[in-house]
């Protein structure tokens, strides 16, 4: 039985990455290559010539929504604040919330954007299961039109306490999301510009997408003492059949499968857990740990994880515990920059 202290690590607080570098490709680049055991200083403009052609980049298109949520109770004026987490085909929103007493069925909270310009009232419908609400926002506009208007970048609290700046808005977003509905970036892939993504295609290097809605508990440290008693979080995803012709053209013809982010793995193995990549939709509960044997992914490239996260241990379980572990304490020790505004890894 796997316990949760053996992924635990000391990080000094001062190389947790506050912002990302003025040139996404100028960021460190830790190349990790398991069958030689060897571990080599690069950086992310590297990475077309650290790929052969016939690989396929497998990146996860997902857009962050601007979901976290500021403003008070209609009532009493007192404030609070709360995180978008979801809508539901009747436009009811989850959210969570914190404010100071106690909030009641049918009370309604005035959110505001930073400026104080926008207002939109939500009401608070039900409690539900963890701690969320069921409520619905007092609009005729979408629900991506007002968290458009009122919402803000949701920066994890280890960037700045989780206040964003404007350039936030640009920065915590990969250059090719395109559909709406993480409540964080799949990190690794904010480290591509379009200009690195045309020198990966000219070295005939496939670019492939898949959809990963990066959801809340995806940063949550492992609360349990044991791996086994985890109760994994679920995330809508998806590939479609474009996706997996390619991808199964790439293996046919000698190519590797390189996953741009833990997101991207957990929609290739969920895709493949009948024995055979297919085309797939829905949610996924995938807790990737040992002893996970990996089907659809060949190569990784990844940002440093949080200690006791489910991300963490993905990452070791793909590329060998002592050789992670390795890897970690040599980007320490070289000082990286860690987290999601942070330097990234490729295991080869």
């Amino acid at each position: 039985m796997a316990e949760i202290d053996h992924y635990d690590y000391d990080l000094p607080k001062e190389l947790i990455a506050q912002r990302p570098l003025t040139r996404r490709v100028d960021a460190r680049l830790l190349v990790v290559d398991r069958r030689r055991d060897e571990i080599e200083h690069c950086y992310v403009r590297d990475l077309p010539d650290l790929l052969s052609p016939q690989d396929a980049l497998v990146l996860n298109n997902t857009r962050v929504i601007p979901a976290r949520l500021v403003g008070y109770r209609t009532r009493t004026g007192g404030r609070w604040s709360g995180l978008f987490l979801s809508v539901d085909a009747h436009g009811l929103w989850q959210v969570l919330g914190q404010t100071r007493g106690k909030l009641q069925v049918g009370e309604t909270v005035t959110l505001h954007d930073c400026d104080g310009r926008h207002e939109v009232k939500l009401k608070m419908l039900a409690k539900l299961d963890g701690g969320a609400w069921a409520a619905k926002p007092e609009s005729e506009d979408s629900t991506f039109d007002v968290l458009e208007s009122i919402g803000r970048v949701p920066l994890p609290p280890y960037i700045r306490d989780g206040e964003m700046t404007e350039q936030d808005r640009e920065t915590y977003q990969t250059v090719y999301a395109t559909h709406p509905g993480a409540v964080a970036a799949p990190t690794a892939g904010l480290h591509f510009t379009e200009a690195i993504l045309n020198k990966i295609r000219q070295r005939a290097v496939r670019t492939c997408h898949v959809t990963l809605h990066v959801g809340i508990g995806t940063f949550r440290p492992i609360s349990t003492e044991s791996l086994d008693a985890h109760q994994m979080h679920s995330e809508w995803g998806s590939i479609d059949e474009t996706a997996v012709q390619e991808l199964k053209e790439t293996r046919a013809n000698g190519g590797r499968i390189v996953a741009v982010g833990t997101t991207s793995v957990r929609v290739l193995e969920t895709a493949t857990r009948s024995g055979v990549l297919q085309p797939w939709q829905g949610e996924t509960d995938l807790f990737i740990r040992p002893p996970y044997e990996f089907r659809s992914v060949d190569a990784l490239m990844t940002n440093f994880h949080l200690p006791k996260s489910t991300l963490l241990v993905l990452v070791r379980t793909f590329g060998g515990d002592e050789l992670i572990q390795r890897a970690y304490d040599e980007a320490i020790r070289e000082q990286y920059r860690f987290y999601s505004y942070g330097d990234a890894m490729l295991i080869l």
